[in-house]
């Protein structure tokens, strides 16, 4: 049975845990087809820091979003 697997993140500020959550997420036993994520106007890194797993990790589908105001 094939399936496809996404998953999302909301993030905001995480700059300090972000690499590791996106580690965790990539070692997984079923592997990744998707990651979305979503933050709330991020003042730290968080979004340089998903971008260059992005550019890392082609293979997988990439959705970011950022929100236009924090909410």
């Amino acid at each position: 049975m094939s399936y496809f697997c996404s998953v999302a993140l909301a993030t905001y500020n995480g700059e300090k845990y972000i690499a590791q959550q996106l580690d965790s997420i990539l070692s997984q036993s079923h592997s990744v087809d998707e990651i979305v994520v979503c933050d709330d106007c991020s003042t730290d890194n968080t979004i340089s820091i998903v971008n260059d797993y992005k550019n890392k990790y082609e293979k997988i589908k990439w959705t970011v979003k950022i929100n236009e105001k924090n909410m």
